[in-house]
């Protein structure tokens, strides 16, 4: 046997004795932790039996239903469905509640129906919860949202005329959120009973509890199909009525939407007060100061100076 071979199974047997030193040492501290666990449950278990029983009655039932209390707000505020407008209280409009829901259908360019969806189990892969699609179901079972901020072109009711571009501020409206999941932070209650709010579309990627999507007001008015509501009750959300003005202002330098012939046109709230003053006095209507649609007078008679001047210069003499 080789000289060394004593030394190196000393040296192994050393190694391995100190290998086993940190084990003893972590079950060492084990069992202090276990045996200073147990005396404190000793000495809570003896406080509580020295405790008069009412009172340890009493501990009991506060506990039991503060832990009620936390469940049932727990319960209201995340998972209790909102059936219509009606549900929502003062409250929930003092605090701008923000609510999601699913947009079931669209009237107005300027408002649509919101199926509320608290909580989880909407969509999948945990979908367990079934949103209605007849209208029969869907009754009283919406709120009425009137979106913040914004006012878009008057279709025809009650007899009256539609606004020139009314049908093309719908139909945009609607691309955008029916049939789709929305974010509402409810601010008020209108004249109608509809839930004005600022909305806000699903974002793209991270989670809606996590962040807001993009303004709609601010959407629309980029888009041109609407414009800023200045009456009183206006709500701008975090934006501010110079945010929503800017917008607007760039929207009609563009010529978008309901500025495609610039800004000669009848408001939205230009519309309704002519026929809300026409309704008060029981006189006809007046007629609007100018059509969006087709070109001013001034306009006509600048082309035909051009036409007349263009035919002079062609006509043989």
């Amino acid at each position: 046997m080789p000289s060394w071979w004593p030394s190196l199974g000393s040296s192994a047997a050393g190694s391995a004795s100190s290998s086993d030193a940190p084990s003893e040492k972590i079950t060492h501290a084990l069992q202090e932790v276990a045996r200073e666990s147990g005396a404190v449950v000793a000495s809570l278990d003896a406080r509580a039996a020295a405790l008069p029983p009412h009172l340890l009655l009493l501990t009991t039932f506060l506990l039991g239903g503060a832990t009620a209390l936390g469940a049932k707000y727990i319960y209201v505020r995340h998972f209790r469905r909102i059936p219509n407008g009606e549900w929502v209280t003062p409250e929930m409009l003092a605090k701008r509640r923000w609510i999601k829901g699913y947009v079931t259908s669209v009237g107005d360019a300027d408002n649509f129906r919101l199926y509320h969806t608290p909580g989880i189990g909407w969509r999948w892969p945990l979908k367990f919860r079934r949103i209605p699609v007849g209208r029969t179901d869907l009754k009283d079972q919406t709120i009425h949202i009137r979106i913040a901020g914004v006012d878009a072109p008057e279709a025809g009711h009650f007899g009256r005329q539609p606004q020139p571009f009314s049908e093309e501020s719908l139909a945009w409206l609607k691309s955008q959120v029916e049939g789709k999941f929305v974010y509402c932070q409810m601010v008020r209650r209108d004249q109608f009973g509809r839930i004005v709010s600022a909305v806000h579309l699903k974002p793209r990627f991270l989670p809606g509890w996590l962040t807001t999507g993009r303004d709609l007001s601010l959407e629309m008015l980029r888009a041109g199909w609407g414009a800023v509501y200045e009456q009183a009750g206006a709500e701008y959300g975090k934006s501010g009525l110079e945010e929503f003005l800017r917008v607007q202002s760039e929207a009609q330098r563009a010529k978008r939407g309901i500025w495609k012939y610039g800004t000669r046109g009848e408001t939205p709230a230009e519309y309704k007060k002519r026929y809300r003053e026409a309704a008060a006095t029981g006189e006809p209507v007046v007629p609007a100061r100018s059509s969006a649609s087709t070109p001013t007078a001034a306009q006509g008679s600048s082309e035909e100076g051009w036409f007349q001047r263009l035919f002079h210069l062609l006509k043989p003499r």
